[in-house]
């Protein structure tokens, strides 16, 4: 199972555009609090399409509470302090995975990343460049994990409009 993790998202059309990643992969996702806006208001909506409805999502008060009802020695955090690319990590062990992604703003906090080196990944990229748009972040690390473990259960032809429409 892949869980994603939204630590304190700010920006409600990442966590819709990531809620819209989940739905399509049949992946779970957990949002810890704060979030900088409201779960009901229309950029979700807008964003997540109508993918919400099908997208499995929980939220927590806090970093403890998730820890607490979510206890595995599998979190893997996205940051850009990581020294591993996601593809150097073994996602074919058949266990939930945790990917856990922080704040647009600061990221996951220090305290909680400092605990746990060996599970910090990052997305490699040009050395000028900061970071990548939250909503990619985790797109590529959820397809990655998906592709270590062959798609299992995702449809590879088209369903909706026929797998010979072209």
């Amino acid at each position: 199972m892949i869980h994603v993790v939204l630590y304190e998202p700010e920006i409600p059309q990442n966590t819709g555009n990531i809620m819209r990643t989940c739905a399509a992969t049949g992946a779970h996702l957990h949002l810890i609090e704060p979030l900088g806006f409201s779960l009901d208001i229309k950029a979700i909506r807008r964003s997540g399409m109508d993918y919400i409805s099908n997208c499995d999502y929980r939220v927590y008060q806090n970093w403890e509470e998730f820890v607490e009802q979510n206890p595995s020695d599998h979190y893997y955090y996205l940051t850009r302090y990581g020294k591993k690319a996601p593809g150097e990590f073994d996602f074919t062990q058949d266990k939930d995975h945790y990917f856990i992604l922080g704040k647009e703003s600061t990221g996951i906090p220090l305290e909680i990343l400092r605990k746990d080196k060996e599970h910090c990944m990052r997305l490699p990229m040009k050395a000028d460049a900061r970071s990548l748009n939250l909503s990619n972040c985790a797109a590529i690390i959820v397809y990655e994990c998906l592709r270590q473990l062959d798609y299992p259960g995702l449809s590879r032809v088209e369903v909706i409009k026929g797998e010979d429409w072209l």
